[in-house]
């Protein structure tokens, strides 16, 4: 695989610039983009000289800039001496090698920047094959590009075709080979994580999925959730790979947790569509936390942006979904914007949290746990005097409501086939009915 960023320069100067035309700026904030593109070059470590939005009327099919503005960012790169320019936006094959001869440095588009990340950052075999087969199709039409050692294979005498033309053709046949092996090898990663999920369904552990826009505090959530040690940084794609991890619920029921890759606008969509395996646990949850950063300047945009890759991927409130907005970092909040955000939760019917002080995450599992609990429901008569059967109940099932009458006391109570089998052969005296029958 070739490398977008030259990781054998211990430090690259890099210019950020995130191109905005008047339609764009009403839609999401230009400062919290660039800032966000930003902490995606500083992810690849590049050192950022300067960073600039840069408006545009229309977009140049050539360049993207027009000419006036391709020349003044030329003279930037010299004076500054630039290694690297990363344009927060999508570059045509024809538009990056237009900008590079023109600037004469490296350019990468927001795609390659991300496909570059993941590319370090994946760490299981599902993981690395997932970047691998979204890297070359991103690089597909990039091959005069990205394969520097093209220029030197040369055409015979009398060819029509340019240097390294059947080299380009044989690297073209070389990546679409490389792509069936790893769709195929996908296909089985596939099939094992249905398999693995299918052993889960026969134990009765219902599942909850964590999902939200990258540096959101998901990971920072599920280590204060589940007690586990999931590396979580202040940095974009701190976590890629999927984790699974049990968390014990009030009332004493264990759910399987599952801490997901974070979203971002614009994502590319070879690795949508790459990472689809991993994204089945999300699919597959009985409930999907919303992971929001609530102390964000751009959290509404982030929103939408998430709730766009779960549509793709058929995870919507109209299929029934159970979708829990879990609004993070409310610690970062001042009191105004505190009291603001507490009122919108309370509208929104979210869970306000900080998963740096645990505030909030108890209750936050208190309503996973009435989620998640499908026992059914059953009246139980009992007398006043058979204190054993209550104990017994409260400590096996879950009492969801109770009145007590003069001589004998009617429960409502949640209890599996199992214990139920149990509760009535201890206790045959005890009179048991369906709820409601």
């Amino acid at each position: 695989m070739t490398q977008l960023i030259d990781h054998g320069v211990p430090i690259q100067k890099a210019l950020v610039l995130h191109p905005v035309r008047p339609s764009q700026a009403l839609a999401r904030n230009p400062q919290a983009r660039l800032e966000e593109a930003v902490g995606l070059s500083l992810a690849l470590d590049l050192e950022v000289v300067e960073a600039r939005v840069v408006p545009l009327r229309e977009r140049s099919p050539a360049t993207l800039f027009g000419k006036g503005k391709v020349e003044e960012l030329r003279l930037l790169c010299e004076v500054e001496e630039i290694d690297v320019v990363v344009v927060d936006d999508a570059l045509s094959p024809v538009q990056q090698r237009n900008l590079e001869k023109a600037w004469g440095v490296k350019v990468v588009d927001r795609s390659g920047v991300i496909l570059e990340i993941f590319g370090r950052r994946a760490r299981t075999k599902e993981g690395v094959l997932q970047v691998e087969l979204a890297r070359l199709e991103y690089e597909k039409s990039r091959l005069v590009r990205t394969w520097t050692h093209l220029e030197r294979q040369r055409g015979g005498t009398g060819s029509t075709g340019g240097p390294g033309e059947t080299q380009i053709e044989l690297d073209r046949r070389q990546i679409a080979d490389r792509i069936i092996l790893m769709k195929r090898q996908l296909k089985e990663v596939r099939r094992t994580r249905t398999l693995h999920r299918s052993a889960r369904k026969k134990a009765p552990y219902p599942t909850i999925a964590l999902v939200g826009y990258t540096n959101a505090g998901k990971s920072t959530l599920f280590n204060r959730l589940t007690e586990a040690d999931v590396v979580a940084e202040d940095m974009l794609f701190a976590t890629l790979d999927p984790t699974l991890r049990t968390v014990k619920l009030p009332g004493g029921r264990p759910a399987i947790l599952s801490d997901t890759v974070g979203f971002i606008s614009d994502l590319p969509h070879e690795l949508v569509e790459a990472f689809r395996a991993t994204l089945e646990e999300v699919q597959e949850a009985d409930v999907v936390l919303h992971v929001r950063d609530i102390a964000n300047v751009d959290t509404d945009a982030q929103k939408r942006d998430v709730e766009t890759v779960l549509k793709e991927l058929g995870v919507t409130l109209d299929e029934g979904r159970r979708i829990i907005e879990v609004w993070n970092k409310a610690d970062l909040l001042d009191e105004d914007a505190r009291i603001d955000a507490e009122g919108a939760a309370r509208r929104a019917d979210a869970a306000m949290v900080s998963a740096v002080t645990g505030e909030g995450c108890e209750a936050l599992l208190q309503r996973l746990a009435v989620l998640v609990d499908v026992t059914p429901e059953i009246d139980v008569i009992l007398s006043q005097s058979d204190g054993e059967a209550l104990a017994w109940l409260y400590r096996h099932g879950r009492v969801v409501g109770r009145h007590d009458g003069e001589t004998d006391l009617h429960l409502r109570v949640r209890l599996d086939g199992q214990a139920l089998g149990r509760f009535e052969r201890l206790f045959p005296n005890a009179q048991v009915a369906e709820a409601g029958a």
